[in-house]
C-alpha cells in the first residue's frame, strides 16, 4: 500500500492549510483489494473502480468545498480547510458510505469491492503539511491492519489497550471466533459496536 507524493501543487495547499489559523483535516481514501479484483476480474474492471472512485470523490470534493487529488494507483486525497477532526471522521463515514455503493453498482456482485479512509487534522496531529500527509497515512494503515471498509484516526501514543476492558476468558473467546471465522479480533468487535449503537439509535 505505497503511497505516491501528492502533486507538488496539492503538496503546497496542505502546508498552506495546515499552517493556517482555522487548520485543516485530511482524508485519505484507499481502494480495498484493488490488486485481487485486477488478478480475479481484469483490469478493466479494476480501471472502472478507479474511474468510479475518481468522479465519486470528485463530486464530493466539489459540493463540500475540498480540495482533491490522486496521490497514487488506487488512493486519493481530499483537502478540508478549517473543519475539525470530529466533523471530518463523521464526512469521512458517509463519503465512504457513498463510495462503496458507487463502487458495487459498477462492479460485478461477486466481487467484493469496498474503500478505506484515514484521517487526520492541522494542528491537533501535525503542524505542516508533510506530517499531516504522514499522519493521514498512518490512519490509513491502521484502518487497513483493522480489515478496511472503515475509517481510521491516527493511532495517538497515549491510546489505551483494548485489552484493558476485557477479562482473559473474553479474550480467549474472541481469539477463538476470529480464528474460526477467518477475520481479525477488531472486525468482529466493530461488527459488535455497530449492533450496539443501532440498537441504542432505536430508542
Amino acid at each position: 500500500m505505497a503511497r505516491k507524493a501528492a502533486t507538488p501543487g496539492f503538496a503546497a495547499t496542505v502546508d498552506r492549510a495546515a499552517r493556517a489559523d482555522g487548520g485543516a483535516s485530511l482524508l485519505l481514501v484507499d481502494l480495498d483489494n484493488l490488486q485481487v479484483l485486477n488478478e480475479k476480474a481484469g483490469r478493466d474492471v479494476g480501471d472502472a473502480a478507479i474511474n468510479v472512485a475518481t468522479r465519486t470523490l470528485r463530486a464530493s470534493a466539489k459540493v463540500e468545498g475540498w480540495t482533491f487529488d490522486r496521490v497514487g494507483g488506487d488512493e486519493f486525497a481530499l483537502l478540508a480547510p478549517g473543519l475539525s477532526l470530529e466533523t471530518a471522521f463523521l464526512r469521512a463515514e458517509r463519503l465512504r458510505s457513498e463510495l462503496t455503493s458507487a463502487l458495487r453498482k459498477a462492479i460485478p456482485a461477486r466481487f467484493g469491492a469496498s474503500a478505506t479512509v484515514g484521517v487526520a487534522n492541522a494542528p491537533r496531529d501535525a503542524k505542516s503539511g508533510e506530517q499531516l500527509m504522514r499522519k493521514a497515512d498512518l490512519a490509513l494503515y491502521a484502518a487497513k491492519e483493522q480489515g478496511g471498509n472503515a475509517v481510521g484516526l491516527p493511532p495517538a501514543e497515549d491510546m489505551v489497550l483494548k485489552s484493558s476492558y476485557y477479562s482473559a476468558a473474553q479474550l480467549a473467546r474472541l481469539k477463538g471466533l476470529a480464528e474460526r471465522k477467518k477475520t481479525k479480533e477488531a472486525v468482529i468487535l466493530r461488527e459488535a459496536l455497530e449492533d450496539v449503537l443501532r440498537k441504542y439509535d432505536r430508542e
